[in-house]
């Protein structure tokens, strides 16, 4: 085992304290780390759905305006180096084991798998000499790790939706103000794809929301300007328009501004795969609102889909369901890589109340294999989306 594997394996097993709110661990971790987080202009994303793409649309902007960026997102995507970028890519194994290793040798035995991570992350970022950090919420936002950092430029909130109601609250107004808590004495923007009670909620707080986009043909038109999108989705123009402004908060010139939106594709967010005999669309979209994009572009396919579907136990997977229904031709359940997984009887269960054809497999490989339709689209949950890659590298290198 590589000291790399064996460092991921340490945070990773940290994961076992659970979920823990609270800011306190990771403000000392990154005290004892120098402070690294006041060497950054930070831009802070929060929100239920689009935070991932948000970060993206940001840091390509950041890139096309010649900045250096840091991105700390999660979960991970196609691999746990993913969550640490540095100017869109990955950190090496080698620097990721020693920003890591740096931070695990400074946490106290109650730091989290999370906040070690969240601090290994600030901490790499500075010493990589970025100018900029775009961090993305895990959960919530007043008492996320991430929300330790002591200053910020600007904060973002992406739509919300009602999850995780046991811990954040079962009203929309309740989470909204669990994610409004980043704002911290910097500016603030919202994004307009918002149900009506989260556009309450924030205008009265006197926020910006990003109002006034106009989906078009290859791309979106926002304050009487037509962009190009290159990203997938019903709601990426909602998800681009939000980072438009948090670029123009940071004066960034708007030929970059629209170089960035024109070439971001978020990674795992219905990122399609055009192979010789089929097309794959990988979507890490877990609950029912995150649903909507995925369903809306493959009820738009006309040609046989198959769905390769799984998801985790603590998720809405009738709610994830119903929003699917109709938009395939059958289903391939399978159960995800995970201490959380849903079984996969109960995955089938759900299935067939809502689809006729629908069988299991013991992996995504095995599902991919037996796919005959022209389109598959594996979706459910981002554990899922590391394998389904690797069949897919495979199936690329043949062509």
């Amino acid at each position: 085992m590589s000291g790399y594997i064996r460092t991921v394996s340490e945070v990773k097993s940290l994961y076992s304290k659970g979920i823990k709110f609270g800011t306190e661990t990771t403000r000392k971790l990154l005290d004892k780390l120098s402070r690294p987080d006041e060497k950054l202009k930070i831009i802070h994303i929060s929100g239920t759905n689009g935070k991932g793409s948000v970060a993206e649309f940001i840091t390509q902007i950041l890139l096309a305006a010649g900045k250096t960026v840091g991105t700390f997102t999660s979960p991970e995507v196609f691999e746990y180096r993913d969550m640490f970028r540095v100017n869109g890519e990955p950190l090496s194994e080698s620097l990721l084991q020693t920003y890591l290793e740096k931070a695990l040798s400074v946490a106290e035995g109650a730091a989290t798998g999370f906040e070690v991570e969240t601090a290994a992350a600030i901490y790499a970022f500075a010493e990589q000499n970025c100018e900029y950090a775009v961090l993305e919420c895990g959960m919530g936002g007043t008492y996320d790790a991430t929300n330790a950092v002591s200053k910020k430029e600007v904060a973002a909130i992406t739509s919300i939706s009602l999850e995780h109601t046991s811990l954040l609250g079962s009203t929309v107004s309740e989470i909204c103000a669990h994610k409004a808590g980043i704002i911290k004495n910097c500016p603030a923007v919202v994004s307009a794809w918002q149900t009506d009670e989260a556009k309450e909620y924030f205008k009265k707080t006197g926020v910006k929301i990003a109002e006034g986009v106009t989906p078009c043909d290859g791309g979106f038109i926002y304050g009487g300007k037509q962009y190009a999108l290159s990203a997938q989705g019903c709601l990426q123009p909602y998800n681009a328009a939000v980072a438009i402004e948090c670029a123009r908060v940071l004066g960034i010139d708007e030929n970059a501004i629209y170089a960035g939106v024109s070439k971001t594709v978020p990674q795992g967010r219905l990122q399609i795969f055009n192979l010789n005999n089929i097309t794959v669309i990988l979507d890490g979209a877990h609950n029912p609102a995150a649903m909507v994009p995925i369903s809306e572009y493959l009820r738009g396919i006309d040609a046989g889909k198959t769905l390769i579907f799984g998801c985790l136990s603590d998720k809405d997977i009738c709610g994830v369901l119903d929003n699917l229904k109709g938009c395939a031709d059958e289903v391939f359940c399978v159960e995800c890589k995970s201490s959380r997984a849903a079984p996969l009887n109960v995955i089938q269960s759900a299935c067939r109340q809502r689809f006729r054809r629908v069988q299991t497999f013991q992996s995504v490989t095995e599902a991919l294999n037996s796919v005959t339709n022209k389109v598959a689209a594996v979706c459910g949950s981002f554990t899922l989306l590391s394998e389904a890659k690797q069949w897919i590298n495979k199936k690329q290198k043949k062509q």
